[in-house]
């Protein structure tokens, strides 16, 4: 059963987690990093370092970007997704001129 409840894995999460010296951050720290990587994911439609003929677009590095929380200041790195060419003509302050003659 594909993506069912498996009490082994969230166990040992559980306890490498209750290993920190404070649980819950590093819980939220994990989270949100794995949330950022399936959402990339999922708009590249492959996962990073694997060959796809679905691929939309390539991963391009990361960046770091602060996130204040209750919890406290966590910096992670967002993954940065490579914009194809002709998706980056049409970005600019004209964008009615596509750059074929008419």
């Amino acid at each position: 059963m594909a993506g069912g409840y498996d009490a082994a894995a969230y166990k040992k999460l559980l306890l490498y987690f209750m290993g920190e010296a404070d649980p819950l951050y590093s819980m939220l720290q994990w989270l949100t990093a794995r949330k950022m990587d399936v959402e990339s994911e999922l708009k590249v439609g492959a996962v990073k370092g694997k060959h796809s003929s679905d691929r939309a677009t390539h991963f391009s590095g990361t960046r770091v970007r602060r996130f204040d929380t209750r919890l406290g200041t966590m910096y992670l790195l967002v993954p940065k997704l490579r914009q194809d060419r002709e998706e980056a003509i049409g970005t600019g302050a004209d964008a009615s001129c596509t750059g074929k003659p008419s």
